[in-house]
């Protein structure tokens, strides 16, 4: 079952459109900083990192053990490889959110007199 807080994690997910940033509002660059501090913070967690590549360690090995290619081991092999790119792509999401805080800076905007 899906508890509150993962509906609410959801929801306060980055929807901001980042193709031209001098057109955000003040609470969408707070948004995006705040979103791309989080997404740092799991970059920089030395035990996130450890078992992510524990993990596409585990996946790697696995792969390079499947030694035919009977229609099952290939519809493994795919599953596998999918398996890992999904993993790169949750980092280069965490990438991405971090780059885009930094694109926005992180100075609180100062009106001009």
């Amino acid at each position: 079952m899906i508890e509150k807080e993962t509906v609410d994690h959801y929801n306060s997910r980055l929807t901001v459109d980042m193709s031209q940033p001098s057109k955000l509002t003040a609470s969408q660059k707070d948004q995006v900083r705040h979103y791309g501090s989080l997404a740092e913070a799991v970059l920089k967690n030395k035990d996130v990192a450890m078992f992510v590549h524990h993990f596409k360690f585990s996946l790697a090995d696995e792969l390079a053990s499947i030694r035919t290619h009977l229609p099952e081991d290939n519809a493994r092999r795919i599953a596998l490889s999918n398996e890992l790119s999904g993993i790169d792509n949750f980092v280069n999401s965490l990438k991405r959110a971090v780059y885009l805080k930094n694109r926005i800076g992180n100075t609180p905007d100062v009106p001009s007199v």
